[in-house]
């Protein structure tokens, strides 16, 4: 059963326009302002190159200029609790989802939106041989998916309006249905999902929040076949934990 993302490397590592795209958009939001040239430089891409992705971002109200410099632009701001960097939540969820893996037998990882869509910036894939995986940049819909209803559901009415607004694609959710799945998860403060996005697969996820707002989520996902009805229960009880320790660690922060 091919429930597994397992690609062979050298698919896994394409590089399309679009993830270097991302990576301009990612890079933006973990600096909060950042200069053209700085960009070609992280991202060893030629600042022609970078002007024009950025042209394209600003057209769609991606980005916007200030200055010399360029920063997320209104139709991507997260909210309060976008003052936390990739790079952080990155370094602090790291050995909280080498845990969630051991204990589970499944991947973790984390995930944050971005715009309209969920891009999932750190993973510990499973170690069995059949297993669901997304690598970094990896965007994810914000309407299908465990990961996407938890960060939807405590979304800014405006997101959650628009999301709810775009005219239906095949295989998307009834709006009134998702609606009332939102709610759910608010109410439970646990989204679950099983054949979402990957085929076969179940995914769990909470939202992770500090006092200034929601900042991510973070969940586990694996084959259905392999992740019944007590592993479920089991993964939505040890993640509200592993969402305070994420946050216990933002706010002790490196240097105490």
């Amino acid at each position: 059963m091919a429930t597994a993302r397992d690609r062979p490397p050298e698919e896994a590592q394409e590089d399309t326009s679009f993830a270097r795209g991302l990576r301009v958009l990612l890079t933006i939001a973990d600096r909060g302002e950042i200069r053209a040239d700085e960009l070609s430089a992280l991202l060893e891409t030629p600042v022609s190159t970078i002007y024009r992705y950025l042209r394209t971002l600003a057209d769609f109200g991606f980005v916007d200029r200030q200055g010399a410099g360029y920063r997320l632009g209104p139709r991507l701001i997260i909210g309060s609790g976008a003052s936390v960097t990739a790079e952080e939540l990155i370094r602090t969820s790291d050995p909280v989802l080498r845990l969630l893996e051991e204990e589970t037998g499944e991947s973790a990882l984390i995930v944050r939106r971005l715009g309209l869509a969920v891009v999932c910036l750190h993973e510990i894939p499973s170690r069995q041989p059949l297993r669901v995986t997304f690598a970094p940049s990896t965007p994810l819909p914000l309407d299908t998916g465990a990961f996407g209803k938890a960060l939807l559901a405590f979304a800014p009415p405006d997101i959650q309006d628009e999301v709810l607004g775009l005219e239906a694609s095949p295989g998307s959710p009834d709006p009134e249905r998702l609606r009332a799945e939102l709610a759910d998860v608010v109410t439970s403060g646990v989204a679950r999902s099983v054949g979402e996005v990957v085929s076969g697969s179940v995914a769990i996820a909470v939202p992770i929040f500090r006092h200034d707002g929601i900042v991510a989520a973070i969940g586990v996902t694996g084959p259905e076949a392999r992740c019944g009805l007590a592993w479920r229960t089991r993964v939505a009880k040890l993640l509200p934990g592993a969402a305070g320790s994420i946050v216990g660690a933002l706010t002790v922060g490196p240097s105490s």
